[in-house]
């Protein structure tokens, strides 16, 4: 279908997590430990899973890892209010994540749709041919 390298949501979650990288690396060691060590984690989550799921050979298994990189998001939102709300962000870091996040979640939906379309495909050329119709 694709090379991983081309699609577009695996490349906006490896510049998401990158930036997330650089931005806790500046903290002082007790955030950065904490909530940082867990926000990285998170971020880093979103791009792994997509990749984990496309090196999976069946595609239900691919759709799968892709909910869990969709759960990564949502995790990537509630350390980003953390962050926020604990003032080791600015405001309008905090906006720009969110529609990075916010985009990446959109391309993500659309690839899981991509996916199942060509499930169904799949499972259509595979389907048995019922033996009393056919003559």
């Amino acid at each position: 279908m694709y090379n991983l390298d081309e699609l577009e949501v695996y490349n906006l979650a490896q510049a998401y997590s990158d930036k997330i990288w650089l931005i806790v690396e500046k903290w002082e060691a007790f955030p950065k430990y904490g909530l940082g060590r867990q926000w990285t984690d998170a971020a880093d989550s979103i791009s792994a899973n997509i990749s984990e799921g496309y090196g999976r050979y069946f595609i239900r298994e691919n759709i799968k890892f892709c909910f869990y990189s969709r759960g990564s998001i949502l995790e990537n939102k509630n350390w980003l209010r953390k962050a926020n709300n604990r003032k080791l962000i600015s405001s309008s870091q905090h906006d720009e994540l969110i529609e990075e996040l916010k985009l990446i979640h959109k391309k993500l939906n659309g690839y899981i749709k991509a996916l199942r379309n060509n499930l169904k495909i799949s499972e259509a050329v595979n389907k048995p041919i019922n033996k009393e119709t056919k003559k």
